[in-house]
């Protein structure tokens, strides 16, 4: 792996090669995760798009993408520092890290370990701090009110809150999907996107409020969505003002894309284009993930009048693909 100074250039890379750029951003031809190991496997990859958010004084709600692999994962194994706090199933990929001290910065990072026993690479570093804690503090947030919601798709919905009340401060909102807590946001959002979901079933979803001390609101009055019917191609969940051009320079061309990333409950991380109907290039951002526009450009070749099909998707906070963009048409040395 290639490390380069600054950001990506314009006039991009060739296809197949990898690269890093300053740590931001790591360009993969083709999916396969990991580094190969002693005997020719490859290890499971970090897990990338880790967030921690501190739950209240003593605990830190913990997420991360899944990890794809071969033969496949077993365990997120989550540390705290440079100490493994727990073992979590593949199935799953969040955590309640509980037992903090209060007032107290932590460091959490995810490993993968695959159904052979290996161990991926560490994710990135994920800080959070916990709140002071709230002495005598017997009393629960009110319940979020005027809760809100709809369908995207047949994959995810989007939902909606009034912020809570508290005698101190609510310190984070936890979603849940019948009596299951299945999602945790900072105390300062009041929405989130739920993916990973059933075509053509009804759901039902409350919120409670958080405080410091672990006190919970009453449940929010639940919203009931139905997820559309079949398998659909998951286009509210794809990026969008996708664009496409070419450019040429020292008589080569070169795609320039450029898009606005798709509205989720966590930051984007992880891109793949498909060139002619083909995954051509992941980019996998670092902790600069781009929050709203982003762009990178690749090498196309250095004849003119060839046509290209293009579009890309973005690999969700929970780990499962959004849609596709709509597919643009290029062709080199045309404007």
């Amino acid at each position: 792996m290639r490390r380069v100074p600054g950001p990506v250039p314009r006039r991009g890379r060739a296809p197949g090669r990898v690269v890093a750029v300053c740590g931001a951003l790591a360009v993969l031809a083709g999916c396969a995760p990991g580094a190969a190991d002693d005997d020719g496997g490859a290890l499971p990859g970090a897990p990338a798009g880790v967030t921690a958010t501190a739950g209240s004084a003593t605990s830190v709600h913990v997420m991360w993408n899944a990890v794809a692999a071969r033969p496949g994962v077993r365990v997120y194994e989550v540390y705290r520092g440079g100490a493994k706090v727990t073992d979590v199933p593949a199935s799953e990929h969040m955590v309640d890290v509980t037992r903090l001290a209060p007032a107290t910065a932590y460091v959490f990072t995810v490993r993968a370990r695959d159904t052979e026993g290996r161990l991926g690479p560490p994710s990135r570093e994920a800080r959070a701090t916990t709140p002071a804690a709230a002495a005598a503090d017997r009393s629960a947030p009110t319940r979020p009110l005027d809760p809100r919601g709809r369908a995207i798709g047949s994959r995810a919905v989007q939902l909606s809150w009034s912020a809570a009340t508290d005698d101190r401060r609510v310190t984070s909102y936890d979603v849940y999907q019948g009596t299951t807590r299945i999602h945790s946001v900072g105390g300062g959002q009041t929405a989130t996107v739920v993916t990973g979901l059933r075509p053509g079933t009804r759901y039902s979803f409350t919120v409670r409020a958080r405080d410091a001390a672990d006190n919970l609101s009453p449940a929010s009055p639940p919203v009931r969505l139905t997820t559309a019917p079949g398998s659909d191609d998951g286009r509210g969940t794809a990026p969008t003002s996708f664009h496409a051009a070419t450019h040429r320079t020292d008589g080569a061309y070169y795609l320039d894309l450029d898009w606005v990333a798709p509205r989720t409950d966590g930051v984007v991380t992880e891109y793949q284009i498909q060139l002619d109907g083909r995954p051509a290039t992941s980019l996998v951002w670092g902790d600069s993930a781009p929050r709203g526009k982003a762009s990178y450009s690749f090498y196309l070749g250095r004849e003119a009048g060839e046509s290209h099909r293009v579009r890309l998707r973005a690999r969700l906070p929970d780990g499962t693909w959004g849609g596709f963009t709509p597919e643009r048409a290029v062709t080199t040395g045309r404007p």
